[in-house]
């Protein structure tokens, strides 16, 4: 569970980040999100967008991949959302504050 000032650095972070996951007709399937937790282990912290035809909310698929993966919704967004999922045995993200 990510505590507010640690949701904060990380949505600054993700300001910059270009979506690299887009969810569509098919919703939320279980091959999509084992690469998205691939891609949450490699990078921590990703940006995911859900397309108009999908019939998913932001806030749905967000739960539902955030489930499956195991990660941290940080922020929803209109039709996009970002994902974090600490890699505690390569660290990618510096300098986030630490929970109290």
């Amino acid at each position: 569970m990510l505590t507010s000032k640690q949701r904060a650095y990380l949505r600054g972070i993700a300001s910059e980040y270009e979506t690299i996951f887009q969810i569509g007709k098919g919703g939320v399937t279980e091959a999509m999100c084992k690469e998205i937790g691939e891609a949450l282990r490699k990078r921590e912290l990703i940006k995911l967008r859900v397309l108009e035809n999908s019939g998913w909310s932001a806030r749905e698929a967000a739960d539902a991949v955030a489930e499956q993966t195991g990660a941290d919704v940080v922020q929803v967004i209109g039709s996009k959302f970002v994902l974090f999922k600490r890699n505690e045995k390569e660290p990618v993200i510096e300098n986030l504050p630490k929970a109290k």
